[in-house]
């Protein structure tokens, strides 16, 4: 960490932080200086531009903060009541935007002559904000206004990664009349928006009586497909009163078995337990007169090719109308990437996320549905059998990535 204090009184010190992202850099002051923290100055350092996108560029970001300083705090904070100021004394005050990352320079000024002290400190940061303004003055920098930098703030707080959160700004910024980024409530509500289309839901599974489909659930170990199998069969059995088989190829995890066995017993269903291929041909015409045949596959890892194709080749075998990849949003994006790309050699089609409950945000899902391309189906959060399962509402996700709703608010019915 790199960081250059400086004193203007006795009351008020200026400290300047350096680091590789934005979200390090605002860690640290926070760690430092706490959340009450004011961030009076941003930049990138090393690399002209702020939204340059270029991945791999040479780059630090550097931020100036301070405390006691009569400026609005950077760092995303509840909404709270306005508090209007006491008629006396007078102040008037404009904020001034130079052609940096964000830094507003308040320009204030006392109207009493009697509180000179008040003013020889606002002189003080004024003069060090428009220095520090000057010095990256023809560096190629762009202003931000604080109501972007907020949102921006917010998506790297919900662990956004840094390309795709500078990507949202800058086109909200681009669609955003000037007199419409003064209003906080607005630019997020359109940030939600553009959230949503990014994720791509397709409802629950559709399901005809009489004629058969086959939907299995792959994807790596610990991730939850045993469960959402069992939360499935049960809501379209006992719920929808679908006629349901299962089968699994688990047989790797005995346990894993034996407690999908313990639910298709507790609902009633018909269940296969297949080792080979040739034997999840004979399973599946056995079943052939259902509504809906569920197939449980073991976990396998997505750095193991050869396991990926033995998955493959039951899912051949099988001729799945479906083939959801189950991940657990717990992982981080870089890994849910990985393993989506990797799995897409077993023909998946679709998206199935479990432990919103478990999860401290959901950012890292943002790069999974770009690169992925797979529609969401379900979310789950929780462990009850059947319920804490419900059907992929774009909306209700781009609210939880935002902080604007809980993981496990507004549930859509399984019920088509």
């Amino acid at each position: 960490m790199n960081l250059e204090p400086r004193t203007l009184n006795r009351h008020m010190e200026i400290k300047t932080y350096r680091a590789a992202t934005m979200q390090e850099a605002l860690a640290m002051v926070r760690s430092d200086l706490g959340p009450s923290a004011a961030v009076l100055h941003t930049r990138e350092v090393g690399n002209t531009g702020l939204w340059k996108w270029l991945p791999g560029a040479s780059r630090r970001i550097e931020v100036t903060a301070a405390l006691d300083v009569n400026v609005p705090s950077r760092f995303p904070a509840k909404p709270t009541p306005r508090v209007e100021p006491a008629p006396s004394p007078k102040l008037e005050s404009t904020v001034t935007y130079e052609p940096s990352y964000v830094a507003p320079t308040q320009r204030s000024s006392i109207v009493p002559p009697q509180h000179t002290e008040v003013q020889t400190q606002i002189s003080q940061l004024q003069a060090l904000v428009e220095d520090l303004c000057r010095r990256t003055r023809g560096q190629g920098h762009h202003d931000l206004p604080q109501s972007l930098f907020r949102l921006y703030t917010d998506l790297i707080e919900a662990e956004v990664n840094e390309e795709t959160a500078r990507d949202l700004v800058e086109r909200l910024r681009r669609e955003s009349a000037p007199h419409d980024l003064e209003d906080v409530m607005l630019l997020r509500a359109r940030m939600a928006r553009m959230i949503e289309e990014q994720i791509v839901t397709t409802g629950p599974i559709h399901v005809e009586s009489g004629r058969r489909r086959l939907v299995a659930l792959v994807g790596p170990t610990g991730v939850g497909k045993t469960t959402t199998i069992a939360k499935l069969a049960a809501n379209f059995r006992l719920r929808e009163k679908k006629k349901v088989g299962l089968i699994t190829v688990d047989t790797y995890r005995i346990a894993a078995v034996e407690q999908l066995r313990t639910y298709a017993d507790i609902i009633d269903l018909p269940m296969h337990v297949v080792s080979t291929p040739r034997e999840m041909r004979d399973a599946v015409n056995s079943l052939a007169s259902l509504d809906l045949i569920l197939l449980d596959t073991a976990g396998r890892s997505p750095h193991d090719d050869v396991k990926i194709q033995e998955l493959k080749s039951f899912l051949v075998e099988a001729q799945a109308d479906e083939v959801h990849l189950v991940l657990s949003t717990t992982t981080g994006a870089s890994s849910l990437e990985k393993t989506a790309k990797q799995f897409a050699a077993a023909g998946t089609t679709h998206l199935i996320l479990t432990k919103l409950d478990e999860a401290a945000s959901l950012g890292n899902l943002l790069p999974l549905v770009r690169s992925s391309r797979l529609p969401l189906s379900y979310v789950t959060d929780g462990q009850s059998v059947p319920d804490d399962i419900s059907a992929a509402d774009s909306g209700r996700l781009a609210r939880v990535i935002l902080g604007m709703d809980s993981p496990t608010a507004g549930r859509r019915s399984l019920v088509a």
